[in-house]
């Protein structure tokens, strides 16, 4: 047995948290710049806003005041993600984390005779005493069949936030009604296509297609889907972290940038960011590419760019000394003058353990110089809070953004732990 516990609308949820005066009004969560939709609560979704829709095309909700909205705060978020994980770990030896508001439990530890479906509804209510997030859990042989179990438990407040799922006559059920694109691992270019050509709808209609169909169709990958909803476990189980194989730090502006300096700071500060997630990690980096890019809807003045270069070092290497040299000579090289710069990143590409790095015969760089620096660089900054000490090229001001929105880091800042009145 597998379980899925699968926070409910999230980022809604942390926010109301320390605003319980918002529980079940409609509520809204921003993208950074305060750009579009990401998180909703269910009133908000029976207004009509949509995910991912442009906060100017529902303004005038928020100004009558139908509507709350917030700048995303994902020091608060990260902070309840944890609480949630650490609730999770008191029922079950092996976690997943999956997303940050999705984990994956595994259950084979647990007694055959266990009644999951007490086991479900036990977690969701300790989480919610825990932490003040409503979580729905779902349980069933596979993974793929825990994401619809917990899915369930959405649509279902009679299920109580748990859902075991295990008997084939009610497994069949549900597939018959399940939509085709909410199945985990069918994209919406999967969606479209059997939609269109063989006329699927359902979870059901994958479901009966023949094994020889699927993996003619999607391959090994949709195979795997196959097989999981038939209560076939393909997809492993990961109770650590692995290390990821790409870093990508990048950021939308506020304001469009035309001077140098300017962008190269933000992109500085991407940069370290970057390299300190490598570090965290573990691992080094055999390359970086850095982009660019204007406002892709300025067409009318013809100054519009995007541009990437790639730079290659020939030992990985963790050192942001090293790694920000190469970014502020790729970003001079693209640069052009009188360009309003809307957006840029940072990805760390070749990464590998740091255990694993085969030095150069001709480097004469002071790696253990630059990896003791490093450390202390690190050490401050867990301690102090980020960007206590960083590089001089870097801006220590913090990415200008606009969240106009902002609600308090509650349980990341001392100044602004809540207050209560008595």
């Amino acid at each position: 047995m597998y379980a899925l516990a699968d926070c409910n609308n999230f980022f809604v949820s942390c926010e109301r948290v320390f605003r319980p005066d918002l529980e079940g009004l409609p509520v809204v969560v921003l993208s950074n710049n305060d750009g579009c939709a990401i998180a909703r609560s269910n009133e908000a979704k029976r207004l009509g806003i949509k995910m991912g829709q442009p906060m100017f095309e529902f303004r005038h909700l928020i100004e009558s005041g139908a509507v709350t909205v917030f700048s995303s705060n994902f020091s608060l978020y990260g902070d309840m993600s944890r609480r949630v994980q650490m609730t999770l770990s008191r029922f079950a030896p092996a976690i997943e984390v999956y997303s940050i508001d999705e984990s994956f439990i595994d259950l084979t530890g647990l007694s055959q005779d266990t009644d999951f479906d007490l086991w479900a509804k036990t977690v969701s209510r300790e989480c919610r005493r825990c932490t003040g997030i409503p979580v729905s859990v779902g349980v069933s042989p596979t993974k793929t069949l825990a994401k619809v179990a917990s899915k369930l438990c959405k649509q279902y407040p009679a299920t109580k936030g748990g859902c075991w799922m295990h008997r084939q006559q009610d497994i069949e059920k549900v597939l018959k009604k399940f939509p085709l694109e909410d199945i985990w691992g069918i994209g919406r270019r999967y969606t479209k296509r059997f939609k269109g050509y063989f006329g699927m709808n359902t979870a059901w209609d994958l479901y009966t297609r023949d094994e020889s169909w699927v993996n003619a169709e999607m391959g090994i990958g949709g195979v795997r889907t196959w097989q999981e909803l038939h209560g076939i476990p393909c997809i492993s189980f990961e109770d650590t972290a692995q290390a990821k194989k790409q870093i990508m730090i990048s950021r939308t502006f506020a304001k469009e940038i035309t001077d140098l300096d300017e962008l190269s700071a933000q992109v500085s500060m991407f940069c370290s960011m970057a390299v300190e997630k490598l570090r965290k990690q573990g691992s080094c980096c055999g390359c970086v590419t850095v982009f660019i890019t204007t406002n892709r809807f300025h067409t009318d003045n013809g100054r519009n760019q995007f541009e990437s270069r790639l730079a290659q070092f020939l030992t990985p290497t963790d050192s942001t000394l090293e790694i920000n040299t190469a970014v502020m000579h790729t970003l001079m090289d693209m640069f052009r003058k009188g360009y309003g710069y809307k957006r840029a990143g940072v990805v760390l590409g070749d990464i590998i353990p740091s255990g694993n790095v085969q030095q150069d015969i001709f480097d004469n760089t002071d790696r253990e110089r630059h990896s003791r620096l490093m450390a202390v660089m690190d050490s401050i900054n867990r301690r102090e809070g980020r960007n206590t000490v960083g590089l001089a090229s870097q801006s220590l001001d913090g990415i200008k953004m606009n969240r106009e929105h902002l609600s308090p880091c509650y349980t990341t800042d001392w100044n602004d732990i809540i207050t209560v009145h008595c």
